[in-house]
């Protein structure tokens, strides 16, 4: 008959494969960390030591000590990596550290894979890909969010008016939202509505700037070259309801009634400065009834 293994033997097995696990935060592949055989012997560990008869079955004590594992990971490795990075740094390494994170994560779970089967049994426990996912929005995420999406929003004005390129960034930026959510979408909903409130700032802005320059032809001319631009940037990192949302925003501001209130402004600010001219009417009536997303080819 097989020997009982105590938990202090057990642990004896463990803690050096949890300790090689968090070198995956560090930049270190999983294969460079272990073999299949070593791999597999912390997986027999933890087997053992669930389907032992009790007093010999260590399920809850296994549960805590992956739980604590993933604490001590992002005590010692991901705030360290956080702190003090502003804006865009921020954005770079909180993707960057999650990424690594989620892989550390996976490669614990291996070790502890068959607690999973005694958590379903449980309806009280959180599974342990959950369990990761909570841990580390409690410890981390909910600190840094608002951050996080103060600097996404920066990045995404940057990128209009400079075209910076950072559309990797972003997209990475959008699917953490969204894993981080843990399959609940508020936080990228959050992050939508946030780029529809500010790209209607900013349209609404670029409106004023745009009216008293432009025939109505080239005006229209503007307008799609805006809404294309808008259209080939936000494809790239948000998902497509967001961007027909967001196509929205756009042909609103720029053609829709926002810009018929705005021709009204600048008319009546006209009429009061003794100009009778109606070139911004015209523009505007130019304008009436078009779709930007029609002939978008124009530019």
């Amino acid at each position: 008959m097989k020997k009982k293994m105590t938990l202090e033997e057990g642990l004896s097995i463990l803690k050096p494969g949890i300790e090689k696990a968090m070198m995956i935060l560090d930049g270190y592949p999983t294969s460079a960390l272990f073999t299949c055989e070593q791999y597999m012997q912390l997986y027999d560990c933890v087997y053992d030591m669930c389907v032992q008869s009790p007093p010999y079955e260590y399920c809850k004590e296994l549960y805590e000590l992956f739980k604590k594992a993933l604490e001590e990971s992002i005590t010692l490795k991901v705030i360290p990596a956080l702190k003090d990075k502003p804006h865009i740094w921020l954005l770079n390494e909180v993707c960057n550290i999650w990424a690594k994170y989620k892989v550390m994560a996976k490669c614990l779970g291996g070790f502890f894979l068959y607690l999973d089967r005694h958590v379903a049994e449980d309806n009280k426990a959180t599974s342990l890909n959950s369990l990761s996912i909570c841990c580390f929005h409690d410890m981390v995420f909910k600190e840094v969010y608002p951050t996080i999406l103060e600097a996404a929003l920066n990045l995404i004005s940057q990128d209009r008016c400079q075209n910076s390129g950072c559309s990797d960034l972003l997209k990475n930026v959008s699917t953490f939202f969204v894993e981080i959510g843990n399959g609940k979408m508020h936080y990228y909903d959050n992050f939508e509505a946030a780029i529809l409130a500010s790209s209607a700032e900013y349209y609404n802005q670029l409106l004023f700037k745009l009216l008293p320059h432009y025939s109505p032809v080239d005006y229209i001319q503007q307008a799609h070259r805006c809404y294309n631009q808008e259209k080939e940037r936000a494809t790239q990192f948000l998902n497509q309801t967001s961007v027909e949302k967001l196509l929205q925003v756009v042909q609103e501001q720029l053609l829709g009634q926002n810009a018929m209130r705005a021709r009204n402004s600048i008319e009546n600010h006209k009429a009061e400065c003794g100009d009778d001219s109606n070139s911004y009417q015209e523009v505007l009536l130019g304008c009436a009834g078009l779709n930007l997303g029609e002939g978008s080819s124009q530019g």
